[in-house]
C-alpha cells in the first residue's frame, strides 16, 4: 500500500529524489498532499490520518524527517527529526535534530534552528529559537517582522516540571491580546539560560545570557539578570506548595489567552483559509489549540488535586501555623477546581459567538490580502479596538473564575 501511496503521490507531482528511501503510511490520504512544489527528501516517513502538506513544504532536507499526523502549511521546511501532532503556517521551519510533540503551533514565519525539543508550545509570528533548546509549556509573540521579533537564545531551558511532580507551569512570554496586532516590542531570552515556569514576560524585556529567571515581569523595557546566589542547605520537603495564589493565577491567565487566541482563530483566521487542503490546515489549527486548553486544564486540575496532601504535610512541619490565607487558597483551589474547569468549559463553547468585537471583525475582510498583510495594515486605533476586544474576553474569564475561588484574587 505504501508504494501504491508513493506512485501517486509522485503522479500528482511531488518530488522525491529517492522515492524507494520513503515510507508513507497507508492510512494517509495522498489527497492531503499538495502536488506543487512539495519536495520529500530521502528517508522520510510520513504518517497518520490527520497529515496534510500544502505546496512548497520541503521535508528533510538536512536529516530523515518523520512527520505524523501534522498540518504543515505552505513554503514551510522542516529540515529534520521528529514531528507530531503539530502545526506549522505559512513559510514556518525547523532545523535538523528537531523533536516536535503535539500541541505545538508554528505560526507564519516561526523557525528554530538545529536540535530543538517542544511540546505544548505556542509560537506567534516570526518568532525565532535558537539550536539546543528545550521549550515546553509556553507561548511566546512580540515583533513585527523578520528584522524584529522575539527570540531566544541558543541552549535555553523552559524548566516546566517541578519537584512537586506537576506541569502546572506554563510561562507566558507576550500575550495573546496584543501580541495577535503584531505591533509589540520583541522579547529577547539569552542563550544559556532559562525560565521557570509559570512565569509572564512583558514585551520589551531582555532577559540576560545565562540567567535562569524565576519572577513575572510585568513592566517593559528591563534588562533581567540575576546575580550569583551563595551557596547554601535549607530544609525541603516534596509535596508542600507555597506560593499557590501566583501559580493559581499564572495557570487561569494562560488558559484565558489560549481561550482568547481559539477566538481569534475561530473569528478572524478562519476568514484567510479558502477550502480544500486550506481548510485541512485551519482544522488542524483549531484542533491543536483546543488540545492545549485540555493539557493546561488537565494540569490544573492536577495541581488543584495535590494541594490538601500539601497543607496536611505544611501544617506538620511547621514550626508555628502557616498563614491561614495560604491554608485557605489550597482549601478553595481544592474544593472547587471542578467548579473552575467547568467555567473554564463554558467559555470555550463562548469562543464561537463572543461578539463583542463586531466592529473590529468588520476591518479584518480579506479583500484578497494574506493574514500577515491583513493584520500589518491595521493602523493603531483599529489594533487597539482588536485588543480591547480579546482582553475584555480574557478579564470576563479571569474575574468569573476567581470568583469561585476569592481567595486567590
Amino acid at each position: 500500500m505504501a508504494n501504491t501511496h508513493i506512485d501517486i503521490l509522485l503522479k500528482r507531482g511531488v518530488a522525491m529524489p529517492l522515492p524507494e528511501s520513503v515510507f508513507v503510511g497507508e492510512e494517509v490520504n495522498p489527497e492531503r498532499i499538495s502536488g506543487q512544489g512539495v519536495v520529500i527528501h530521502p528517508g522520510c516517513r510520513i504518517t497518520g490520518e490527520s497529515t496534510c502538506i500544502l505546496a512548497g513544504a520541503i521535508i528533510g532536507e538536512e536529516a530523515p524527517a518523520t512527520v505524523q499526523d501534522c498540518q504543515v502549511g505552505p513554503n514551510v521546511r522542516l529540515k529534520g527529526g521528529f514531528f507530531q501532532g503539530a502545526v506549522f503556517l505559512k513559510g514556518s521551519s525547523m532545523g535538523s535534530g528537531a523533536h516536535v510533540r503535539p500541541g505545538t503551533i508554528f505560526e507564519e514565519e516561526a523557525n528554530g534552528a538545529h536540535t530543538v525539543g517542544l511540546k505544548q508550545t505556542i509560537l506567534f509570528p516570526f518568532v525565532t529559537l535558537g539550536s539546543l533548546i528545550n521549550f515546553c509549556d509556553c507561548l511566546m509573540a512580540g515583533g513585527t517582522d523578520r528584522k524584529n521579533h522575539s527570540e531566544v537564545g541558543s541552549s535555553y531551558i523552559h524548566f516546566n516540571y517541578t519537584p512537586q511532580q506537576d506541569k502546572a507551569t506554563p510561562s507566558m512570554i507576550g500575550d495573546v491580546c496584543r501580541g495577535v496586532m503584531l505591533n509589540q516590542r520583541p522579547i529577547f531570552l539569552g542563550g544559556q539560560g532559562g525560565l521557570v515556569g509559570p512565569c509572564r514576560i512583558e514585551y520589551g524585556n531582555v532577559i540576560a545570557a545565562g540567567t535562569v529567571w524565576r519572577k513575572d515581569v510585568t513592566k517593559p523595557g528591563n534588562l533581567l539578570m540575576e546575580r550569583a546566589a551563595p551557596k547554601s542547605s535549607m530544609p525541603f520537603e516534596p509535596g508542600v506548595y507555597r506560593a499557590v495564589k501566583r501559580v493559581a493565577r499564572n495557570n487561569l491567565a494562560y488558559i484565558a489567552d489560549l481561550l482568547a487566541l481559539r477566538m481569534w482563530y475561530g473569528q478572524v483566521r478562519s476568514r484567510f483559509f479558502h477550502g480544500g487542503l486550506e481548510q485541512a490546515l485551519y482544522e488542524g489549527l483549531l484542533k491543536t489549540c483546543d488540545q492545549a486548553i485540555d493539557e493546561r486544564i488537565k494540569r490544573f486540575a492536577a495541581f488543584c488535586g495535590k494541594l490538601p496532601e500539601s497543607g496536611r504535610i505544611l501544617e506538620e512541619l511547621a514550626q508555628s501555623p502557616p498563614p491561614e490565607s495560604l491554608l485557605e487558597q489550597k482549601r478553595q483551589l481544592a474544593e472547587r477546581s471542578d467548579d473552575i474547569c467547568a467555567c473554564l468549559e463554558q467559555w470555550r463553547s463562548r469562543t464561537k459567538d463572543y461578539n463583542a468585537g463586531d466592529a473590529f471583525l468588520k476591518m479584518t475582510g480579506t479583500s484578497g490580502t494574506s493574514y500577515l498583510e491583513c493584520i500589518k495594515g491595521l493602523g493603531p486605533e483599529q489594533a487597539a479596538l482588536g485588543t480591547a476586544w480579546l482582553s475584555g474576553f480574557t478579564e470576563n474569564i479571569l474575574e468569573e473564575t476567581l470568583a469561585i475561588v476569592p481567595s486567590c484574587r
